[in-house]
Parts: structure tokens; C-alpha cells; sequence
């Protein structure tokens, strides 16, 4: 049996932690929507044993450290599954860019099993079950615009977001997210204010959705990789309503009302980095 899966990158309009777990994990308030740059999971399942993983990206790891890899083998472990699982991923979402490109795949990969071996999961559980990946699997299972609380794992659903395009750009850098995470002094921290945020989205006030967006860890990524503040300045140079790191980083995306502000930004700052897009939320 076979399917195709797409898997949305997801950007954080919003992302704030007002602590951490006393089990180390980090408790999150954000909000998060999911963008037209894909990548495509195809899942071919048959008789036999084992799990393996294909990518068109070869310095991607293509066994039990690929998170796609992990939602397989906890699947067939949990529901018994005896049948061979192959994975082909054709990676377009940059890597290690803050977009949740492994976590979406891996979502990809509990979705597409769900449906091929009639497992009746809902979306809730595959969600819950998700979050024994990465705190970012849980959204990635829904994949539209939403507020996330808790690990990762309170998952409500909010109204498509109004009518708007996203300049999105990745420098020559990697972040390590437990790294990052390791170091949040919260004592330190200048809190975000999602709810207002959030408030925002749900009444499609496009300039109030600029005004309030905000990310408590770019300070910090920043202070590491200077590029992230350096992308963040040509952005508001070139006319951006308003830009910002997405998740751990380094990728900065600029956001804009019309589709000639985001092309006049695309062409204005394309000579500077290799990995740039225009993308719309889906």
C-alpha cells in the first residue's frame, strides 16, 4: 500500500515560555501556522520487516535518528505491526532553518500510517502520541493556525489568518534547538504577549497581527548568530511590516500585506542569501 503525505513548514507568529517543567521540559505559549513550502512523505508499506528512509538531501540522517524513522517504529511498537515501512522524503523545507521540517515529516509519517493501516487514531491522539517525538509534532499533525500551550500537546485551532505573504530567509547557519533551550535564563526573558496575539488572529486585524507578533528566544539565538540580526535589519530597510526569527532560528521571515511589497523584499534581499521564499499561509 502506498500514499503520499505533504508536510507543511510552520512558522511561529508568536512564541513565548513562561517556564520550565520540573522534568526539564519546556512549558510553551505560542502561536503557530503552517505555509506553503513542503516537503512530500511517500510511504510505501508491504509484507516483511524493518523500516527505511529515502531523502533526496543525502547529509540527512536516514535511520533511527530521522524523526520520521522514530514515528514509524513507535507506531509498529505500539500497535503490532508486522510490515515493512519504506519513507520517501523529498525535502524542500531548509534544515535546522526553525520551521519544523523533521517534526512535519514525522507527522506526515503518523498520519499516512493512521490511514494505511486503518488505525483509527483522531487527530487528538495522533497529536498526543506525536509529542513523544518533539514538542513540535502535535501542531504539525494539524497543520493550520493555532495556539499552542502546554509541552506541545494543547492544541486549539484558530480562524486561517487574513490575507498576507511571508518573505522567508535562511542564512548559511544551523541552531541546535536543545542548545538553545538549554540556555533560557528566565529570569532574563522579556515575555511576549500572545494572547493578545492571538486576539488578533481570531478578529483577522491584519495590522494588530504585525504589531503584536514576537519571539522571547530571538534575543538569545541572536546573541549566537549574528546573521539572524543582520537579515532582521534588511527586512525593515526594504520595507517590511514587520520581521522576526521563527522558532530557535536562523531563519527570519518578513511579513506584508500585498504580493508586490513581498516581491519588491524577495528581489532586495536575495543578493545578500541564497535561501530565499515568498510563501502564503495555507
Amino acid at each position: 500500500m502506498r500514499t503520499v503525505e505533504k508536510a507543511c513548514a510552520k512558522l511561529n507568529l508568536g512564541l513565548d515560555t513562561p517556564y520550565r517543567h520540573k522534568d526539564g521540559k519546556i512549558e510553551w505559549n505560542m502561536i503557530m501556522t503552517s505555509i506553503e513550502l513542503s516537503d512530500y512523505v511517500e510511504i510505501v508499506t508491504e509484507k516483511g520487516n524493518g523500516i527505511s528512509v529515502h531523502c533526496n538531501r543525502v547529509f540527512l540522517p536516514q535511520d533511527h535518528r530521522n524523526l520520521a524513522y522514530q514515528a514509524a517504529f513507535l507506531l509498529k511498537k505500539k500497535f503490532g505491526i508486522q510490515q515493512k515501512v519504506d519513507i520517501h522524503i523529498r525535502k524542500n523545507i531548509p534544515v535546522a532553518a526553525g520551521m519544523g521540517g523533521g517534526s512535519s515529516d514525522a507527522a506526515a509519517v503518523i498520519r499516512g500510517l493512521n490511514r494505511l493501516w486503518n488505525l483509527h487514531m483522531t487527530d487528538q491522539e495522533m497529536a498526543t502520541f506525536g509529542l513523544q517525538l518533539d514538542s513540535d509534532v502535535p501542531y504539525c499533525v494539524y497543520s493550520q493556525t493555532a495556539m499552542v500551550t502546554g509541552k506541545g500537546d494543547n492544541i486549539e485551532l484558530m480562524p486561517k489568518l487574513p490575507k498576507m505573504y511571508f518573505v522567508l530567509v535562511k542564512p548559511k547557519v544551523s541552531v541546535s534547538t536543545p542548545e538553545i533551550l538549554n540556555k533560557i535564563d528566565y529570569d532574563k526573558l522579556e515575555h511576549v504577549n500572545v494572547n493578545e496575539l492571538a486576539e488578533a488572529v481570531e478578529t483577522q486585524d491584519y495590522d494588530q497581527i504585525v504589531s503584536h507578533m514576537g519571539n522571547v528566544l530571538e534575543p538569545l539565538s541572536s546573541k549566537h548568530h549574528s546573521e539572524i540580526k543582520k537579515i532582521k535589519e534588511k527586512f525593515e530597510k526594504y520595507g517590511a511590516d514587520s520581521a522576526q526569527m521563527s522558532g530557535t532560528g536562523p531563519t527570519v521571515f518578513g511579513i506584508c500585506r500585498t504580493e508586490s511589497q513581498a516581491k519588491h523584499i524577495f528581489n532586495s534581499i536575495r543578493g545578500f542569501c541564497s535561501e530565499v521564499y515568498i510563501v502564503r499561509p495555507v
